[in-house]
């Protein structure tokens, strides 16, 4: 991707992936009303400029919508699935006091963030067998290299028991 336009690291992957506001799974909606002049909307600007493409990245569940022009103070909306409304007001603060302050009210806790990461860490390790519920594979030989399994493809002579036992008393007698 060419590097044009304003700002244009803020599209490279590693930006987007440093945002660290990642939502509750109650937030569905979040808008930002904001105005483009004015002193008391620099904070707004700057979170809709630098902010919101990691919050993006990091929530593609939760629906953004930009409003402009369309108040005196800005603040944001957040709708969550129950229907409740939050309003969080964003006059005077920074852009960084802002994702703290949504970080804090709606976003998830360190605790809940690496206890999530342990379940998907235990469920991607390539060493679990089990049901396709909890684990990746249901059976070793799903794995490319390994033995097929012998319900499918049946096993050469040579690594059956019988015929191991077979050939030991054959060469015995």
């Amino acid at each position: 991707m060419p590097m044009k336009g304003r700002f244009p690291i803020r599209r490279t992957l590693q930006y987007l992936s440093q945002g660290d506001v990642i939502f509750k799974s109650s937030v569905k909606v979040m808008t930002v009303n904001y105005n483009t002049a004015g002193e008391l909307s620099e904070g707004a600007r700057k979170f809709v400029f630098f902010n919101i493409p990691q919050i993006q990245y990091k929530n593609p569940w939760v629906q953004i919508m930009l409003f402009r022009n369309m108040t005196p103070s800005p603040f944001l909306r957040f709708y969550l699935d129950n229907g409740e409304q939050v309003l969080v007001d964003v006059e005077d603060k920074t852009n960084k006091e802002i994702t703290e302050h949504i970080k804090k009210i709606l976003g998830k806790s360190k605790e809940t963030l690496e206890k999530e990461e342990r379940e998907r860490k235990k469920l991607s390790h390539p060493a679990t067998f089990g049901p396709k519920k909890y684990h990746l594979r249901e059976c070793m030989c799903e794995i490319e290299g390994q033995v097929p399994c012998p319900a499918f493809v049946p096993l050469p002579k040579e690594m059956r028991g019988k015929y191991k036992a077979a050939m030991k008393n054959e060469a015995s007698a």
